[in-house]
């Protein structure tokens, strides 16, 4: 696991060398509640200050941080997130480093999703356990139309289809390479389902590590493609009639080299452990909805007939279900959640769910039998007689359901908690407040 205690060897390696590849400028990077990444650029001359974790900003321009008359704040980086960025608008070398958000008397602030997600992490080292997880990030490319974007793409591909039906294929190897330039392992990268639909797969790490990596991987798609003249977006549905982006995650306990979830002898070959983490995944689904489905558009992905989830039910044989569990076995048994989209915050999003399933292993909930059926084509009477409930159907469901939830309150703070839902629910008021052109074309003439 990263941390952001400064390390005197690790903060002087790095500072030699800035200097030896003429780093003129590091970015101190953070992200705020919502999950946008914010950053402080500072020269040269401020490196050890900085590294120090000395450099304050104004916490009260942020979205929901602080108060104005409480606004000091201070960036303490997390040296082993020290990474060169690999390319440079004005020609000159720039890093950046991963920040945690502290209070001048050095305590954490309240307001910071990665120390969130740090906690929920250390609840789990108490229990012995270690979490992995590797996402699958989708995304799209669409044309920009004098410098604004547009929902016109670039090629008519379909999944795993190439060039040249799949005009994204450069887009996708220059991104590759500069993540793998950034540190990242990356597993695969392919066309997906939609047209100009795109996933790039990188290798599971631990809980905090992959959150940094989820909000890196949106920063250099979105430079990336930039550069070839075209927007990549991580909204979860950008097109009507078509698939939308998912954030599958695939996650798994681990005890020094042993995958807890595996056991030979269990039924399908898991653990009551892994059981019970599912149990809790199942039992909070709705609670950690708004957190891993953070937008009003995020809810036009969860509906039949896409491949996303809508029903509250696990499987080792289907992709129907919220949770499944893939085929591998031994020290790659996961269980995969495909409730998360690409929008939401990785570090709130990775301590929910961990968190959910931490408290299924401490209740010992028990997720009942796997449904092997395609749940899409059952009938309601199906559903109601293997009690699979529904995910919430739009924001303000999720934010009720989310209110509700004690163990959201805990996992995410007061802090967290109470300004995510202020800043979610004015944005499904303002959403109510608005007349689209599906009910113009509806209606007007009509009534």
């Amino acid at each position: 696991m990263t941390d952001s205690t400064p390390v005197p060897d690790q903060r002087q390696r790095i500072l030699e060398m800035a200097d030896r590849l003429g780093v003129k400028f590091m970015r101190l990077q953070f992200t705020d509640i919502l999950g946008a990444i914010k950053n402080v650029e500072i020269p040269d001359k401020r490196f050890e200050a900085a590294l120090d974790g000395r450099i304050m900003f104004d916490g009260s321009s942020i979205e929901g941080f602080v108060r104005i008359e409480e606004s000091d704040t201070y960036l303490r980086p997390d040296l082993s997130t020290f990474r060169i960025i690999p390319w440079a608008r004005t020609g000159e070398k720039v890093a950046r480093v991963i920040c945690d958000i502290h209070n001048p008397d050095g305590t954490p602030f309240p307001g910071c999703p990665r120390q969130a997600l740090k906690r929920v992490v250390a609840k789990a080292a108490e229990r012995g356990y270690r979490m992995t997880a590797g996402p699958e990030v989708e995304f799209f490319l669409f044309h920009t139309r004098e410098g604004e974007p547009v929902t016109s793409t670039h090629d008519a591909g379909g999944y795993f289809d190439l060039t040249p039906i799949d005009q994204g294929e450069d887009v996708r190897r220059h991104i590759v390479l500069a993540l793998e330039q950034m540190g990242f392992e990356v597993e695969s990268a392919h066309h997906e389902v939609a047209a100009g639909q795109h996933e790039i797969d990188f290798r599971y790490d631990d809980a905090l590590a992959t959150a940094d990596n989820v909000s890196t991987f949106r920063f250099v798609v979105k430079n990336i493609a930039s550069q070839h003249g075209l927007h990549a977006t991580f909204m979860p549905k950008p097109l009507v009639g078509a698939a939308g982006s998912g954030m599958h995650t695939h996650q798994a306990l681990v005890q020094g080299e042993r995958n807890v979830f595996f056991e030979e002898e269990g039924r399908w070959q898991l653990s009551e452990t892994c059981l019970f983490y599912i149990g809790g995944l199942l039992r909070h689904a709705k609670g950690m909805c708004a957190v891993t489905n953070p937008l009003v558009n995020s809810y036009k992905r969860l509906v039949p007939g896409y491949e996303a989830p809508t029903d509250i039910a696990w499987s080792e044989k289907n992709r129907s279900p919220l949770v499944r569990v893939p085929a591998a076995r031994g020290r790659a048994t996961r269980v995969e959640l495909r409730l998360p989209d690409p929008s939401c915050n990785p570090y709130l999003a990775i301590a929910v769910m961990l968190a959910a399933g931490l408290d299924g292993i401490d209740t010992r909930t028990d997720p009942g039998p796997p449904v092997n059926k395609n749940i899409v084509t059952m009938s309601r009477r199906e559903r109601r007689h293997l009690r699979i409930d529904e995910l919430p159907g739009n924001l303000s469901e999720a934010l009720d359901a989310m209110e509700k939830d004690d163990l959201m309150r805990e996992t995410l703070g007061d802090h967290i908690f109470e300004h995510f839902l202020e800043a979610k629910r004015e944005e499904w008021y303002d959403y109510g407040r608005q007349v689209g052109p599906w009910e113009v074309g509806r209606y007007l003439k009509m009534y």
